[in-house]
């Protein structure tokens, strides 16, 4: 793919691109929105470098390639609804993502894509990692497709979220979704079912769907599929949460490391 203002450079085969030659702090230009989605349709998770955004930057990024989504597990800021803070430090008992999932999964319509800032970070450690749900299906045999392509499965965060809220009196989502979904513009097909959400095939019985299920979570783990990013401060990423799943390590404690990410709007998968 050819890009006029922008510098993308491929981090593996499958999977992640470095973009240079863009400022998000500033407002941007149609040309630049058009090659940084480009640039996201082809690789999936885009790294920027060296970009400290402001709160409103942040918000006007992400409004560039959708209306910004309220997330459904935790509040946003105080001032910032839209934004939700990624912190860990010494006193933290979990962190956010330490486990391969698509965000907010479990959403009737979820997002289609995510952009996480990070400004405070440890002297080492910390990587995020993203695997490809396009290169996991199509490391499938035909017969498996052929198998996974009709079912559905039941995607839920109350196990997650009432355990680490157990004071808190609120119903969270819970949805049905295909276990193969197609990418709306790409058109793709990739896998949607992740260890950290889907708790069910719905049209098997229940040792079948923990039998698959149990094999799709391991798939999708495979180090071909991936990519790793090494955090710095005030790097950006921008993930496409239709074709993705992500894992936040956790091999820094008690160190700090500290960000905040915007949820860009989707639509119901199929």
């Amino acid at each position: 793919m050819t890009y006029q203002v922008l510098d993308v450079r491929p981090m593996t085969r499958r999977i992640g691109a470095e973009v240079f030659g863009v400022d998000l702090n500033q407002p941007l230009g149609n040309q630049e929105v058009s090659e940084l989605h480009d640039a996201l349709m082809a690789h999936q998770v885009i790294f920027f470098r060296d970009q400290p955004l402001t709160h409103e930057s942040h918000k006007r990024l992400g409004r560039y390639f959708g209306d910004l989504a309220y997330h459904s597990g935790v509040s946003g800021l105080a001032d910032h609804p839209e934004i939700v803070a990624i912190h860990a430090d010494a006193n933290s008992t979990f962190i956010a993502g330490e486990n391969w999932h698509s965000d907010l999964s479990e959403d009737a319509e979820p997002p289609m894509g995510s952009i996480l800032h990070m400004h405070t970070l440890p002297a080492d450690g910390g990587d995020t990692l993203w695997s490809s749900m396009y290169a996991a299906y199509d490391a499938l045999s035909p017969a498996m497709k052929a198998f996974l392509e009709p079912l559905t499965a039941v995607h839920d965060s109350n196990h997650i979220y009432r355990e680490l809220f157990p004071d808190v009196d609120k119903k969270y989502p819970r949805n049905t979704h295909p276990v193969v979904r197609t990418h709306p513009v790409t058109k793709r097909k990739c896998l949607f079912v992740s260890q950290s959400k889907t708790i069910r095939i719905n049209e098997l019985s229940k040792p079948e769907s923990t039998a698959i299920l149990e094999f799709l979570f391991e798939h999708v783990k495979d180090p071909n599929f991936q990519v790793r990013f090494r955090w710095q401060k005030d790097s950006v990423a921008f993930w496409d949460n239709r074709c993705t799943q992500h894992f936040a390590t956790w091999d820094y404690f008690p160190d700090v490391r500290s960000g905040f990410r915007v949820t860009i709007a989707g639509d119901k998968p199929f």
